[in-house]
């Protein structure tokens, strides 16, 4: 089904069944099939710049401050000294934007599998990808599964900004994935993976959660509002090898 008509866009997916977030289009500003998922940038009438990747709007304008903000403070805040962070995904910049403003962490590193979406993000999303400016930033362009299984105990704080399970993010969503992340923290690591919406996707929601109990002992979900996103609200599930981290002792 065509998810641009007569100015509009629709978001439109299997994982939506019977229901549909529109904006009103002023402009295409890009679209084209990378190597991994369909890219589409927007100018719309009423949420600014969109970025859309396999027709699932993954970041506007408007709103976009409210999901970075909180799947980065979440971690780093409860972190008592969040050096060295991984962040897998977040081609668009916006979560290194938020990290680099942490002045106890040194190291950011960065792996997007799909460079494409780091290029047009530093071309149409310049309010997100002045992460990218930032020189504790180091940039990979890899399959974030690898480049963990060369990091065994290096980072604190992993941050999992991934797109929907669907196309390339599937594998961050399942137990395996946590397994991983859990060999790649230091002592007291934490990680934070974007982790659904409850209101249609609770099954989604309670196996990520139930993967991360099982590996981390320690586990928790936490809930943000996004006016873009499916019922407007996102999800983040957290892990922790800090004992003491009693606000995780869920």
């Amino acid at each position: 089904m065509d998810k641009l008509k007569t100015g509009w866009f629709s978001e439109l997916t299997d994982l939506l069944p019977g229901r549909s977030f529109s904006m009103e289009v002023e402009q295409v500003l890009h679209k084209e099939q990378s190597e991994y998922q369909e890219i589409l940038i927007l100018k719309t009438k009423s949420h600014g710049i969109v970025l859309v990747l396999d027709g699932m709007i993954q970041c506007t304008e408007f709103d976009e401050y409210s999901y970075q903000e909180m799947i980065t403070f979440l971690p780093l805040l409860l972190h008592p000294a969040p050096r060295r962070v991984l962040i897998v995904g977040g081609g668009d910049g916006g979560v290194a934007r938020e990290v680099a403003k942490f002045a106890a962490v040194e190291l950011i590193d960065l792996v997007e599998i799909d460079k494409r979406v780091i290029e047009l993000s530093k071309q149409y999303l310049p309010f997100m990808a002045k992460g990218f400016d930032s020189p504790k930033v180091n940039v990979h362009v890899a399959d974030g599964f690898k480049f963990m299984e060369e990091h065994i105990q290096y980072y604190d704080v992993i941050i999992t900004d991934s797109s929907d399970p669907i196309g390339p993010a599937v594998s961050l969503f399942q137990r395996s994935y946590f397994e991983l992340m859990k060999r790649a923290l230091r002592s007291g690591g934490i990680v934070c993976s974007q982790a659904d919406t409850f209101w249609g996707h609770l099954k989604n929601v309670t196996s990520m959660y139930n993967h991360c109990k099982k590996v981390f002992g320690k586990a928790a979900y936490a809930t943000s509002y996004v006016s873009t996103y499916p019922a407007g609200q996102i999800g983040f599930v957290l892990g922790s090898l800090d004992k003491v981290t009693l606000l995780l002792s869920v």
